[in-house]
């Protein structure tokens, strides 16, 4: 089995990095007796666009129908995790939305799945276990209070629209820098941005590690397979 976290992330060593490294944690300890691959793959080290609307994928016919045609740095990546027996998105919120790395990579992963039917139909290769990871400068209530999370569950719905409904966590108030004195930041406390990570940093740890635990518990619906 292989299972990939998706780093919608900039940074290879921070917050959602970290979370995602603790899912995969996850995943390894609840394999039992399975034999069970883990990678990671770092958006922001590959060179790629969002969809090009070329509807090669929608082609009747045509040799790339239900696949993304473009051949970038992500064309082997899209066929690796088409492949996948579970998958982990992690990304921080930029203006209350997923990384824009990561917004371009799902146009690219959901897009050549979908039919232009009257139900949107999936005919992505295989249905699997996933999961999503946030992480965020804003507290919980901000969170809840501002929109984001409709945004969120707009994502969501297509995740579970082609593989599966995902397992999902929030990482609240992170921690952004090492040294805030270096910064114009004076709408935070470092103070209280450091004292929030020494309690809650771990616990949401140990969170993304449940995640992972419980990513290959998921119920799957069966779904027939697209025909090579």
């Amino acid at each position: 089995m292989k299972i990939y976290a998706i780093n919608g992330s900039p940074r290879k060593n921070k917050n959602t990095a970290t979370l995602l490294k603790k899912a995969l944690e996850g995943v390894k300890q609840s394999a039992n007796d399975q034999e069970i691959e883990t990678e990671i793959i770092n958006l922001y080290d590959l060179s790629y666009t969002g969809c090009k609307s070329c509807f090669a994928c929608k082609l009747i016919g045509g040799k790339s129908y239900g696949k993304c045609a473009v051949k970038d740095d992500i064309y082997e990546v899209l066929e690796k995790i088409s492949k996948a027996d579970g998958l982990i998105f992690g990304s921080p919120i930029y203006f209350g939305n997923i990384s824009g790395q990561l917004q371009s990579f799902l146009e690219r992963v959901f897009f050549p799945y979908f039919v232009y039917d009257k139900g949107y139909s999936s005919i992505a290769p295989k249905r699997m276990p996933t999961a999503f990871i946030y992480t965020m400068n804003v507290t919980e209530e901000v969170l809840k209070e501002s929109g984001y999370l409709s945004t969120l569950k707009k994502i969501e719905a297509c995740l579970e629209k082609v593989f599966a409904k995902p397992l999902v966590m929030y990482s609240h108030n992170t921690y952004q820098f090492d040294d805030y004195s270096k910064y114009k930041v004076e709408c935070f406390s470092e103070e209280e941005k450091a004292e929030h990570r020494r309690v809650q940093f771990p616990i949401d740890c140990e969170k993304a590690l449940e995640i992972g635990t419980n990513l290959l518990k998921q119920p799957i619906e069966k779904t027939t397979l697209l025909a090579d």
